[in-house]
């Protein structure tokens, strides 16, 4: 790995793009430490311990990157831009319109697109109105109030502020992704956790518990290793390709292998179905009534209720980003029209129900994997304040996205690399 970003910075044009990547989620990182106007900021320290513990809104600081708790431009974060596309990945499934759109390649993708990033405008102004009455009541129990004039215009400008920050980083996102190395908003949330990094080596080293500071190391090293052990394995089908005459020439057939991923969604499905179990406990923390703080407590990120609800999710989310991303029929087509097929599967239905059994198969486990791993760090360290720096959430994204980065990285180093004949 050390040798692959080494050879990365001799290409100069792969040098560009590392230092545009670096050069936006710099941006990103000092975007969180900028407080939006009309804030009190002596009042966001005296408020800094209601983002502590193990409740929501620390698992919401540590995706903003910290903004959360600053009050700063880019406190939404990107979950925003998240969150939409989770609404029009599972709208695609029942409305027939967006289905079709979805089946017309670049053209119905860019509507697509364009549908999500109207979608996250509207849920990061509610979000950030909801937010808005959030600090307020932060700062009537602090006794000092973050909101300097509680009134519509200066509401109205710190929502607007707030909303105009995920419009940015929604398009510093889709920029790395066009620009730079990796997805740009894996990249993003990828910096968000890592920046907590200290505060989470820190909180472990103090901890009381020292049990727990022997076994956190232990614990570490076991998730990093089964991530990556999940990562990387797939199950590999061989394919034949037959002979054939392309102009003039015949071109011999040759073997090769279709890889299959134990897990093909990713992150992906952590990242959504995170971002979906924080809507309860958000919801009871912003209405703060009585029953709303029982119904926050019970889906706390800490509890019981909050991992089950995550695992289902995960394996959900595994499936269904499966199905959406690797579609047996139109491999089995495309396997068909180029002369290929499976040894021992007959070309069309057959290779298409053969891959549908398989990819099944592999994803069951894969799906149990990941949600294995998100829970069980959290279960083993939910009564420790260093909960959501290491849990296995937060270490899965952050595995996940260096894994996704580093082959995109060795794939354009491949490019560039022409052997000669004489060596």
């Amino acid at each position: 790995m050390l040798s692959t970003i080494l050879s990365a910075f001799t290409v100069a044009d792969i040098r560009k793009k590392l230092a545009f990547t670096a050069g936006m989620l710099l941006i990103y990182r000092v975007g969180a430490h900028v407080p939006v106007p009309g804030i009190n900021t002596q009042a966001v320290h005296d408020i800094q311990k209601q983002f502590g513990g193990g409740g929501v809104l620390n698992f919401l600081n540590v995706f903003s990157g910290g903004g959360l708790s600053r009050i700063a431009i880019f406190a939404l974060g990107i979950m925003p831009y998240i969150t939409a596309s989770i609404i029009l990945q599972l709208l695609t499934v029942v409305v027939p319109s967006l289905e079709k759109l979805q089946k017309e390649g670049e053209v119905g993708q860019a509507r697509i697109t364009q549908y999500t990033r109207y979608l996250t405008v509207a849920l990061a102004f509610a979000q950030s109105i909801g937010y808005v009455f959030l600090f307020r009541s932060f700062g009537a129990s602090a006794g000092t109030p973050v909101v300097k004039h509680f009134d519509a215009p200066h509401v109205f400008l710190i929502v607007v502020s707030l909303t105009a920050g995920t419009i940015l980083l929604m398009w510093m996102g889709e920029l790395i992704t066009q620009r730079g190395i990796g997805n740009g908003i894996s990249l993003m949330i990828f910096a968000s956790i890592v920046s907590r990094l200290p505060q989470g080596v820190q909180a472990w080293w103090t901890n009381d518990d020292q049990v727990f500071r022997v076994m956190m190391p232990f614990i570490a090293l076991a998730v990093i290793a089964s991530i990556v052990f999940i990562q990387e394995g797939q199950r590999r089908i061989p394919v034949q390709y037959a002979k054939r005459v392309v102009g003039r020439r015949m071109t011999s057939g040759g073997q090769t292998y279709l890889p299959l991923r134990v897990n093909m969604a990713g992150v992906i499905p952590v990242i959504f179905a995170a971002s979906l179990m924080a809507f309860p406990p958000t919801i009871g923390q912003l209405l703060n009534t009585g029953w709303a703080k029982d119904f926050s407590n019970f889906f706390s990120p800490s509890r019981a209720p909050y991992v089950i609800g995550e695992s289902v999710l995960i394996v959900l989310f595994t499936y269904f980003y499966t199905a959406v991303t690797f579609n047996p029929v139109d491999q089995a087509d495309n396997l068909r029209k180029y002369g290929g097929f499976i040894p021992g599967v007959r070309p069309g239905r057959p290779t298409a129900e053969f891959l549908d059994r398989i990819l099944a198969r592999l994803t069951f486990p894969g799906a149990l994997y990941l949600a294995a791993i998100a829970a069980l760090p959290t279960i083993l360290i939910s009564q420790t304040s260093a909960n959501f720096f290491f849990g296995g959430t937060s270490i899965l994204i952050v595995i996940g996205v260096a894994l996704d980065t580093m082959k995109q990285l060795e794939a354009q180093l491949m490019m560039r690399n022409y052997e000669g004949f004489l060596k």
